[in-house]
């Protein structure tokens, strides 16, 4: 028995198709298959059931595949170990960050980030959080910057800063002429929101229903927030925006933000990782560069965390 069986075999099991996993694993297909027909043979037993479309695993492959990812897990260990104990920052490095903190967030560190470590090789994906929890847990992503708490106890969150929420209002609006808002005066009917698959559309709603009025109607959905200012400065409404993304905003637009009273809605924004995560060195010097930046651009603290989970129907 070898790692690398271990290896294809939790391939196959992952994309369920052993052309794909062959393809995954930068081998041919008749060498994935031999390595794993090997393995069968020596443990006289079938992992999988080739008569199944697509592949499927035996009882007991499915027992012998959570013992392969704890000792392919464990091997990679020791190369984190030797790269730990060396000093050595460097190596790929795939990053996962949600759609509504890219554009604001990634500028700000970016650029000090690969500067100060030339060696590694950062990959970002802009994914979902229900995408990000999937490649975390599938090992397809070192780490991710997202909404949270996600009340995943497989996942390992870990704040970076709270991020208030602004009310973006137009003139014609019943609400342009209060300084500050008030919860408990949002009407989610008139306000516009980003389109599903986002989990800042799930905090507003969350916030809504549970500090002002909230029916299942909405007139507009959008994917951007750039969008969303847009239409509302066409009096279609007013809008909510994370406070980062009004930074940009020009003088004349800024005329339409209101912040909220006091303690402030605010989503939090965590660096989170798979709680078997081997590049953890890696994972703190990233963590410590984008404090580093973020510390001189938002600090709040008389805030009110609203979640980014779909609240259930009668909670």
């Amino acid at each position: 028995m070898t790692i690398t069986q271990l290896k294809y075999v939790l391939a196959v099991a992952e994309y369920q198709n052993f052309t794909v996993a062959s393809e995954h694993c930068f081998v041919t297909q008749p060498t994935l298959s031999m390595q794993i027909q090997k393995l069968e043979d020596e443990l006289e037993t079938k992992i999988f059931n080739r008569n199944k479309k697509p592949i499927q695993l035996t009882e007991i492959g499915a027992k012998i595949i959570e013992q392969a990812k704890i000792i392919v897990d464990e091997s990679n260990r020791i190369n984190d170990i030797v790269e730990q104990q060396k000093g050595y920052i460097g190596g790929d490095f795939k990053l996962g960050i949600i759609p509504t903190i890219m554009p604001t967030l990634l500028p700000l560190f970016l650029k000090t980030f690969i500067k100060k470590y030339p060696k590694v090789n950062l990959k970002i994906e802009e994914l979902t959080t229900e995408e990000i929890v999937k490649k975390l847990s599938d090992g397809h992503i070192d780490v991710a910057i997202a909404a949270t708490p996600l009340e995943n106890e497989n996942i390992k969150e870990r704040v970076l800063y709270y991020e208030p929420f602004v009310g973006f209002v137009p003139s014609e609006h019943r609400l342009f002429a209060d300084k500050t808002l008030a919860v408990e005066n949002l009407n989610i009917e008139d306000i516009l929101l980003l389109e599903d698959g986002h989990c800042f559309k799930e905090s507003i709603l969350n916030l809504c229903s549970t500090f002002g009025k909230s029916k299942q109607h909405f007139q507009l959905h959008s994917g951007s927030f750039d969008t969303l200012i847009k239409l509302s400065k066409e009096g279609l409404g007013m809008t909510l925006l994370p406070y980062l993304q009004t930074l940009d905003l020009n003088d004349k637009d800024r005329v339409n933000l209101r912040e909220f009273n006091k303690p402030v809605p605010a989503r939090e924004v965590s660096i989170i990782y798979h709680k078997s995560q081997l590049k953890i060195h890696l994972i703190e010097t990233f963590k410590t560069v984008i404090d580093s930046v973020i510390r001189g651009v938002i600090a709040f603290n008389d805030v009110k965390i609203i979640s980014p989970l779909q609240q259930k129907k009668g909670a």
